[in-house]
């Protein structure tokens, strides 16, 4: 389930690219030749479950750490001849960025401003992410949310062309992720690259235009949200578990009308279907044949978390 391009793309089209991009941890393969190439405009989502090697690849493109094996791009230049030149025209923001405690939000600003030779002032930037009226608070007495405000601010500081956030909204409440989705769609609608790597997909689906789903290292899909969601051949699911231990066979439900996955995982049955009306009526009719119990039933509609069980039969977010 792998989607390329459905056009050809210049060049001039592309933000960043990897080719055949190898990291080894002793024994240990984090990244195994991947290729990927994010178009200039677009906000690119990188998913997967922890492990699977997002941290690792965003990484390696931000310059951060050297690959064993590929080659890497980023705005035409290279890392290996164009470090100082490049780092001008990025923005980032870590998964942990630890700031002064000590200093107020306009002096680590300040800070953050002075590194480059051009970008907004720094009440430009405070209003951006919202954070104009804590302007002389210390860093240390910020919400969660308003510090991950506060760091998204500073990877903005240069007014980067491309811009790498790695699981900027985990662990804030849902307020504080809308904030910070507006502070994306705005860069976003002013022409700036986006790659973030994220867990959540109703996040993926509000920013991304389109996403890559990682696991064990590698690119196993890519295409926009919906493509991805259409390649399941299946608009719904149904989830249901059973009362005191009883057994359907799989290929009996796999040959229920509208059916066209069956997956277990410990404790319930997942159905995929393309036509949820016919398949619940007769989901009911064979449990009673069977004599069998519900002591669970649910729908929902298909996801980009469905696409990536069908694929690996893992969840995509560790619970």
């Amino acid at each position: 389930m792998y989607h390329g391009y459905n056009r050809p793309v210049s060049s001039s089209q592309v933000a960043l690219s990897c080719v055949g991009v190898v990291k080894r941890y002793g024994s240990v393969i984090a990244v195994n030749g991947l290729d990927l190439k994010v178009l200039r405009g677009e906000c690119f989502g990188l998913l997967g479950p922890n492990g699977a090697g997002k941290t690792t690849t965003i990484e390696i493109l931000e310059g951060l750490l050297a690959a064993d094996a590929g080659e890497v791009e980023v705005l035409g230049q290279r890392w290996d001849r164009d470090a100082t030149a490049l780092r001008a025209r990025l923005g980032i923001q870590l998964q942990e960025t630890q700031l002064a405690e000590k200093l107020t939000v306009a002096e680590t600003m300040r800070v953050f401003r002075s590194f480059y030779p051009r970008g907004p002032s720094v009440d430009e930037l405070l209003d951006t992410v919202e954070l104009a009226s804590k302007k002389d608070a210390w860093v240390k007495n910020l919400s969660g949310g308003q510090r991950q405000r506060l760091s998204v601010a500073c990877a903005l500081a240069g007014e980067p062309e491309l811009l790498f956030l790695d699981e900027p909204t985990t662990g804030l409440d849902p307020q504080s992720r809308r904030q910070l989705w507006e502070v994306l769609e705005r860069f976003g609608r002013n022409g700036g690259t986006i790659l973030i790597t994220t867990h959540y997909m109703d996040e993926a689906h509000e920013l991304c235009d389109r996403v890559g789903i990682m696991d064990q290292g590698k690119l196993i899909a890519l295409g926009t949200p919906r493509e991805l969601v259409l390649s399941l051949g299946a608009e719904h699911v149904v989830e249901f578990a059973l009362a005191d231990e009883a057994q359907i066979d799989e290929p009996l439900l796999s040959a229920l009308p509208g059916v066209r996955d069956v997956r277990r995982d410990a404790t319930h049955l997942h159905l995929s279907t393309s036509e949820l009306h016919l398949t619940v009526p007769a989901l009911l009719d064979l449990l009673r044949l069977r004599d069998a119990q519900l002591s669970q039933l649910g729908t929902h509609s298909a996801t980009l978390e469905d696409v990536f069980v069908t694929l690996t039969g893992r969840q995509l977010r560790d619970e």
